[in-house]
């Protein structure tokens, strides 16, 4: 296992001029003839969040509470990370089958094509958090000490998100239906991720099946750092109607940390092993 992790990591930095091209091309063919330009990269985000704001906005009303700018700011947050997950997943799912003709002729880490994918997308959610840091103080979001953890959760992001695009990617070339599952689970999987509200919400027992979603402990450490000024390393308790419940345990961000790094050790590994039939089957 260690040598097939160090030969992958050891091609993919030789390669890296490779996987720089790959990433500009991706980049540029996504803007190509594009009309808004690179207002997409704000656009996609803007959109989650108006989305949220609506069913957050009808939520208040039911419950007869008032939708503040802080709940902006936390939908904000968690858009931004979750339009990162979801444009990545897109594109890097179908990139062996889509560059069949390098996968077939000339030999190099199949690792970058997934990889290229996921650098394209981290270029269009830099232009999406650099709107959003723009945007922040005037929903009232200041700075904190807990802002320290910030790099960590991006982290953790880009390692879970492209574990999950190495594995994909590697089974639509073997499976090709499965890029289509991945757009039907990433079309109805922002409401079993808490974007549009916190676990909390759904009670003692939905808030712990909601964190068994690695995505949630990332999302929501982002939240409560940035916006709540929280210090991860200790949990969280509120009281709803009564009853003590606790939002946020530092547990959760353990077990996000330890799936992240897993799933991209093992997604490596499986890819690894079964690149040398990627030219039979593309």
């Amino acid at each position: 296992m260690y040598a097939d992790l160090k030969s992958a990591t050891i091609e993919v930095w030789e390669h890296r001029e490779l996987l720089e091209q790959l990433t500009k091309r991706d980049i540029k063919l996504r803007y190509k003839q594009a009309a808004m330009g690179f207002a997409w990269a704000v656009f996609m985000p803007c959109l989650i969040v108006l989305s949220g704001l609506i069913i957050r906005y009808a939520m208040a009303q039911i419950s007869g509470q008032t939708l503040h700018r802080v709940d902006i700011a936390n939908i904000a947050i968690k858009g931004v990370g979750w339009a990162f997950f979801v444009g990545a997943l897109g594109f890097a799912t179908a990139s062996l089958v889509g560059n069949s003709n390098l996968v077939t002729k000339i030999y190099f880490p199949r690792e970058v094509l997934p990889l290229s994918s996921v650098g394209a997308q981290a270029f269009d959610t830099s232009i999406g958090l650099l709107t959003l840091v723009v945007i922040l103080p005037a929903l009232g979001v200041g700075l904190h000490a807990s802002l320290v953890w910030v790099p960590l959760l991006l982290v953790l992001l880009v390692l879970f998100t492209t574990g999950v695009s190495l594995f994909l990617s590697c089974a639509n070339l073997f499976f090709r239906d499965v890029k289509y599952i991945v757009q039907v689970v990433l079309m109805f999987g922002i409401f079993f991720t808490p974007i549009f509200f916190e676990p909390a919400m759904l009670g003692p027992v939905g808030a712990r099946l909601a964190m068994l979603n690695p995505l949630t402990g990332i999302l929501e450490g982002l939240r409560l750092s940035i916006v709540d000024g929280h210090n991860l390393l200790y949990p969280v308790t509120v009281m709803i109607k009564g009853v003590e419940r606790t939002v946020w345990d530092p547990w959760e961000l353990v077990y996000s940390a330890v799936v992240s790094v897993a799933g991209m050790i093992g997604a490596t590994l499986m890819f690894r092993r079964l690149q040398h039939l990627f030219a039979e089957y593309v």
